[in-house]
């Protein structure tokens, strides 16, 4: 089961926290200018909205992250 509180937190993850978390799956050099907590896909991941400074652009470029949460162990994973 997600707690209330669990569910809050999952939601409202902001652009340094997803920053953090997808340089601890890999993405090392990966930042996140904002984000947006679009809703669940249909493998209960939390799905957002993210903006990145993109090199080659000129204009922020956009594309989705995913957290993914086992309720058992308590983790929290983030990837594209």
């Amino acid at each position: 089961m997600i707690t209330a509180l669990q569910l809050k937190t999952l939601t409202t993850f902001t652009a340094p926290a997803l920053t953090r978390s997808i340089q601890l799956a890999g993405y090392k050099k990966d930042s996140f200018l904002t984000a947006e907590f679009v809703g669940m896909t249909n493998a209960s991941q939390f799905a957002y909205n993210v903006s990145y400074k993109d090199p080659v652009f000129k204009e922020p470029q956009m594309t989705k992250v995913f957290v993914n949460f086992d309720p058992i162990e308590g983790k929290v994973s983030v990837d594209y």
